[in-house]
């Protein structure tokens, strides 16, 4: 069993690339040696990622994907197989924020936008992923959920809904495959400094200060603590670790 992150011939697909902690998990699979397929619906940040990975010596293919359509992540999937041959990692990081509302004035279509983005779109990522990790011998899979997965939040029925799903998910798809060498685990984000979080806090300093006011270790969290997080659980070091949903939030859920 290696004792470090080494992913080096190991070949990575990374949804949600284009900012915040899909860039910084990108970058961190090939900082440690991976080839990695950064696949997101905005092609110009898509493209900038790439173009840091290659700045870094990395190998990477970007792929626009909406992962709310099958076509798309089964095509994002497709072109990875036939430029590096195989798959043994995904991070399915792909999702989007849910406005301050209360559940009676959530607008419906607002409702289904969330849940086939951070839903639906997760489980046609993990449903075209697992033949082709199968085929490779096994490897790992890491779904993002959230704190919102382990709690709820005022205004945020629909996002909490959909990141409960994420760890309902991951815990039984985890079971179907775990004799197979497959192990599909959740990473559980607090309040981390992306432009997901500036998006929701408005990005003035009330707003920041609000929500680090939820974290007793004082401020936000980095995107590359996460991505930390998300290289342990598909290395070897957690070989013995299954449809777990691993909290990373600076205290904010304790209690």
């Amino acid at each position: 069993m290696s004792l470090a992150h080494d992913f080096t011939g190991k070949i990575a697909f990374v949804t949600g690339a284009t900012s915040g902690i899909g860039r910084a998990t990108a970058l961190a699979f090939a900082k440690a040696g991976a080839a990695v397929t950064v696949a997101d619906v905005s092609e110009e940040g898509n493209l900038e990622t790439a173009r840091l990975i290659e700045e870094a010596g990395g190998r990477v293919l970007a792929v626009r994907c909406d992962v709310s359509e099958a076509g798309d992540v089964k095509a994002a999937l497709d072109r990875t197989i036939r430029t590096f041959g195989r798959l043994d990692v995904a991070f399915n990081n792909a999702g989007i924020e849910q406005p301050m509302a209360p559940v009676a004035e959530i607008e419906d279509k607002d409702f289904d936008r969330i849940v086939a983005i951070n839903l639906r779109g997760l489980f046609l990522c993990m449903k075209h992923q697992v033949p082709l990790l199968l085929k490779a011998g096994g490897g790992a899979i890491v779904n993002t959920s959230s704190g919102a997965g382990v709690r709820g939040f005022a205004g945020q029925a629909a996002y909490a809904a959909t990141k409960h799903g994420v760890i309902g998910m991951t815990r039984s798809a985890a079971l179907d495959y775990a004799k197979h060498g497959l192990r599909i685990n959740a990473i559980c984000p607090g309040i981390v400094d992306t432009p997901m979080m500036q998006r929701f806090t408005g990005g003035t300093p009330d707003g920041i200060a609000r929500v680090i006011a939820q974290e007793p270790v004082g401020r936000m969290g980095r995107p590359e603590e996460i991505a930390a997080a998300v290289l342990y659980l598909c290395s070897d070091l957690a070989a013995f670790t299954i449809g777990h949903a691993m909290v990373v939030d600076g205290g904010q859920t304790v209690g």
